[in-house]
């Protein structure tokens, strides 16, 4: 008989990231786990994201008979979900964190199970953006875990500062290799954004927030141009609001750098994740704060190298001149330093190479590994 898992997250239809994580994460387990997966009835409420939280667009992260029961606003759903899990009988319900919204929802929900064995995978012990009483509200929540997976060290020390003691795994965050849906090359990418083959391309990806850095990248660009004279960034993701957007476009025409930015605003569907990163030479992640970063597994994804500030989990995942550059938090000559050096000693297969080599340590086999001896290792 197959060890049973109830694995709950957000997945399809739901957008981001998270999603796509406990998709993937679904197909590894069930790989060797009877696995069923809870989803949300309803995630957020509408006033607190304004925003389409589903995208129909691309189902490549479907995941068939999900079971879409819980409601994280609705006490007597979450019993009633707790209810319907504990019938399964399953060795281990597993649940994805990564903000505090989710708190009163989760701590209903693993009160309600009893005895049922819970696992946390820890995205984020805190947010990024953090307020007034997330450390409280983590720690109510996270306390009633009998085990967590952390994937970056700043995580680790995280979670052991409010759990000191906690029995938890350290594992790589995994790469998502699952948006290479039509194994577009590098020139047929640049096909479709309509981009010269011989020009340097740098790719910023992802929700355009104040941590992520992207000013900084910006303000680097100058001292790339003078030494890459065609080099171009492209900026794809979506800003905060528009006072946030204006402050960036501000911020490039001051610099004088309207002919080498391409900004795609918005959400990207799944389906046109590809080709950005296919084409571009470089992935630029310039943040300056960070557990973890799903940019950077989608760039493995892809073979590309990446340019990283030494933040947080960063560090961890990135090889020092092997697969990409770790350089200072807040440093627009280091940025451009690393990447006038990546075209300059033309180290792109190089790189590639060593992620190559990389590979199994971002692999979904060993998440399922982990996941594996923290659950049911004697």
């Amino acid at each position: 008989m197959k060890k049973k898992i109830v694995l709950i997250g957000p997945v399809y239809p739901y957008k981001g990231g998270i999603s796509h994580y406990t998709g993937m994460m679904f197909r590894a387990l069930a790989e060797e786990y009877d696995v069923k997966m809870v989803s949300f009835k309803m995630q957020y409420p509408k006033f607190l994201f304004k925003k389409e939280q589903k995208d129909y667009s691309n189902d490549r992260f479907k995941i068939n008979d999900t079971n879409y029961w819980l409601n994280t606003a609705n006490p007597f759903n979450i019993a009633a979900t707790a209810q319907k899990i504990r019938r399964e009988k399953p060795d281990a319900v597993i649940l994805q964190w990564w903000h505090p919204y989710f708190a009163p929802c989760y701590w209903l929900l693993s009160h309600f199970l009893g005895k049922c064995k819970v696992i946390f995978i820890c995205h984020n012990v805190f947010p990024h953006e953090r307020f007034p009483l997330d450390r409280f509200l983590t720690k109510l929540t996270l306390r009633r875990g009998d085990g967590f997976i952390v994937q970056s060290h700043q995580d680790e020390d995280d979670l052991c500062a409010i759990l000191p003691g906690a029995r938890h795994i350290l594992t790589p965050h995994p790469t998502y290799n699952a948006f290479k849906i039509r194994n577009i090359t590098m020139e047929g990418g640049r096909a479709q954004l309509r981009m010269p083959p011989d020009v340097p391309m740098l790719l910023f990806f992802g929700f355009i927030r104040e941590y992520k850095g992207l000013r900084h990248l910006l303000k680097a660009m100058p001292t790339i141009r003078k030494a890459l004279k065609q080099a171009v960034l492209w900026v794809v993701g979506d800003f905060g609001g528009e006072e946030s957007k204006a402050s960036y476009l501000q911020l490039i025409e001051q610099l004088e750098l309207g002919d080498s930015i391409r900004l795609v605003e918005g959400y990207v569907p799944d389906e046109e994740v590809e080709k950005y990163f296919a084409a571009a030479d470089l992935v630029i992640c310039p943040y300056e704060s960070a557990t973890q970063s799903g940019i950077v597994q989608i760039a493995y994804g892809f073979e590309k190298p990446v340019v990283v500030t030494d933040v947080g989990g960063l560090p961890d995942v990135v090889i020092d001149e092997k697969t990409g550059y770790v350089v200072p938090n807040k440093d627009p000559e280091a940025i451009a330093k690393a990447v006038i050096r990546f075209f300059s000693e033309n180290r792109a297969a190089v790189f590639a190479g060593h992620i190559r080599e990389e590979a199994y340590k971002y692999s979904w086999d060993r998440m399922r590994e982990q996941i594996g001896n923290l659950v049911f290792a004697k």
